[in-house]
């Protein structure tokens, strides 16, 4: 049997058509990469290597809130810091007069808070602390969240036939 040589117009049609599908793939590809530059295919749509895979959320280290930190006062002792604070993260055999109190929250793998405290000691009574700025206690933010829901209820102040009658004998 012979062959038939392929004419050169047909290898032509054969390089178009095969460089064609290469820049279709080659595009999408390229536009992935430019625009994982400025990072809007992780803020705006998941990570591939994420899927199917659940990753927990994760509360490390001491939660610390306002309240707690407004009761230190300078002089308290180390017991005393502790029963307000808790027991710190991280205490060094190097500096045995601080305390470092470390939060980290990621959630499915992504850190969202990281919020550091140090306590420091002198003659083992509390000198100073310093850190980042803390959230407010939960019973504040409870107490915020009712004073936006409810509205004031004038009745409630109403003291009643028998507040007025007692009200009497208190002048």
């Amino acid at each position: 049997m012979e062959t038939i040589p392929s004419s050169p117009r047909r290898t032509r049609n054969r390089f178009a058509t095969t460089a064609l599908a290469a820049a279709r793939c080659a595009l999408p590809a390229v536009a992935a990469l430019v625009l994982a530059g400025c990072q809007v295919l992780g803020t705006y749509m998941p990570v591939v290597e994420q899927f199917g895979v659940y990753k927990l959320d994760i509360n490390q280290g001491n939660y610390l809130a306002q309240d707690q930190i407004d009761r230190l006062r300078a002089g308290q002792t180390r017991q005393q810091v502790r029963a307000i604070l808790g027991t710190p993260l991280v205490t060094s055999a190097f500096r045995p007069d601080q305390w470092d109190y470390v939060y980290e929250y990621k959630k499915q793998g992504r850190q969202l808070e990281h919020r550091t405290f140090t306590v420091y000691f002198v003659d083992d009574k509390l000198a100073r602390w310093e850190g980042d700025e803390m959230p407010p206690s939960m019973a504040a933010l409870n107490r915020a969240a009712a004073a936006k829901s409810l509205p004031h209820e004038p009745s409630a102040s109403d003291q009643g036939f028998f507040g007025w009658f007692l009200d009497i004998f208190r002048r």
